[in-house]
């Protein structure tokens, strides 16, 4: 009995880790990764053998080793994942959860076959198929969601995998084994068909959220180009009706300079010629690029600057066509141009500057924005950008930039120097 336990128990910790490393995307190197998780394995069945075999007997022994052992297998998936948040959390706490399933099955196996090798090798085949499963079904969904930065929510998630897995404990292992208590069996097996739909249904439910979440934001960007669109139509329609009326008066405004000619008033003929002027570049619509989408949006956020009294310095070179999707395209010159005017804004008006550069053409994207900083920057060590001092909703403009910069394999930097932010986006397409 004690051998088939041993060997359970490690075949349970040799599954985790392979479910570790398959679900989570790593920081080290793929050797380095499976080196890390070798070596947590190692320890776990090392306190196996201290608790099952050393101290069988000594409850408090086994209560530390297994507080040790949880510990380290959820610290193991947060040491070797790319993103330490609560979203690596949750899914260490369900790869125990799946796990001790394999574990329970065992000790089904072995109850009704009271043989360790079939038992064993029926526990071994049901963690290949519960790993399969899992990574056919949610791992692709899962990775999506672990890839965005998005976080809110998640620690309270991790209440599912912690609820059932004492819950598991309870039935199972403690305080009465299903070796004691075998009628246990039938709800431990609904306990398991249960946080297996559970799982899949909570994993769908939160991608399709984020999905909703998405069209939202692309519903939000569309109302701000549509919008932009009417806006310059209206000054389309106003400006034609503004010439309509110059071109009318012009047979005044000639007869007029011809009797000043015939008076050689020709100071007076210059101002009628200076207002024609000005009448013609107020009446003038600004075309900023050739790509509509873009063209809106930079239109909208140079007005938005124009109302507080910013001075944008813009160096904009797009073509008609891009080889990358103009919404998203749009959208990030949009979070940035805003970022900017949002950090100036409040400054005195001779502060009140920035520099926006967007350059999209010969196979190549590059953004740079420059603005004034009254206030020191934190930057995350990880992934570069500017933290957020207003709270967890805020600073998704540069999360959504540094997506897109993933998404093209392009690269973003941010660095503040002689009282400047500079943020530089680049890719070659």
């Amino acid at each position: 009995m004690l051998y088939f336990t041993n060997y359970s128990y490690m075949i349970s910790h040799l599954f985790l880790m392979v479910f570790l490393y398959l679900f989570i995307t790593h920081r080290y190197s793929k050797a380095a990764t499976k080196w890390i998780c070798f070596a947590s394995f190692f320890l776990l069945t090392a306190t196996d053998c201290i608790k099952l075999n050393l101290y069988p007997d000594n409850d408090l022994c086994y209560f530390f080793v297994t507080i040790f052992q949880i510990l380290l297998t959820q610290l193991t998936g947060i040491f070797i994942s790319e993103k330490r948040n609560a979203k690596v959390l949750f899914m260490g706490l369900s790869a125990s959860n799946y796990v001790i399933i394999g574990s329970v099955f065992a000790a089904i196996l072995y109850i009704y076959t009271g043989k360790g090798i079939p038992a064993l090798t029926g526990s071994f085949l049901i963690h290949v198929v519960l790993l399969y499963i899992l990574y056919a079904n949610i791992r692709e969904i899962w990775l999506r969601q672990y890839e965005k930065e998005y976080t809110k929510g998640w620690w309270k998630l991790c209440l599912i995998p912690v609820f059932f897995y004492c819950s598991f404990s309870c039935i199972a292992f403690f305080p009465r084994t299903l070796y004691e208590d075998p009628e246990n069996i039938p709800g431990i097996v609904c306990f398991v068909v249960t946080m297996f739909v559970s799982y899949i249904v909570v994993l769908q439910y939160v991608h399709t959220e984020a999905d909703q979440k998405n069209i939202y934001l692309k519903n939000v960007l569309f109302e701000s180009y549509i919008k932009g669109l009417e806006n310059q139509f209206y000054l389309v329609e106003q400006s034609e009706q503004n010439l309509k009326i110059l071109r009318h008066d012009m047979r005044h405004f000639a007869s007029m300079i011809d009797h000043l000619l015939n008076q050689k008033e020709y100071e007076e003929i210059r101002n009628i010629l200076s207002y024609i002027n000005d009448v013609t570049d107020e009446n003038k619509v600004v075309k900023y690029c050739s790509n509509l989408m873009v063209n809106t949006i930079i239109s909208k956020m140079m007005k938005r600057a124009s109302s507080f009294g910013i001075d944008v310095r813009l160096d904009l070179a797009v073509t008609k066509d891009l080889p990358v999707n103009e919404y998203e395209f749009s959208a990030v010159i949009a979070n940035l141009f805003e970022n900017a005017l949002m950090c100036v804004k409040d400054f005195a008006p001779e502060k009140r500057t920035a520099d926006i550069k967007v350059h999209c053409m010969d196979g190549q994207l590059f953004i740079q924005t420059k603005n004034a900083c009254a206030e020191e920057i934190d930057f995350d060590s990880h992934t570069g950008l500017p933290k957020s001092k207003k709270g967890e909703n805020h600073g998704l403009g540069m999360q959504s930039a540094a997506a897109f910069s993933d998404k093209i394999g392009g690269s973003i930097d941010c660095f503040c120097e002689n009282g400047f932010f500079h943020m530089i986006l680049f890719a070659k397409l």
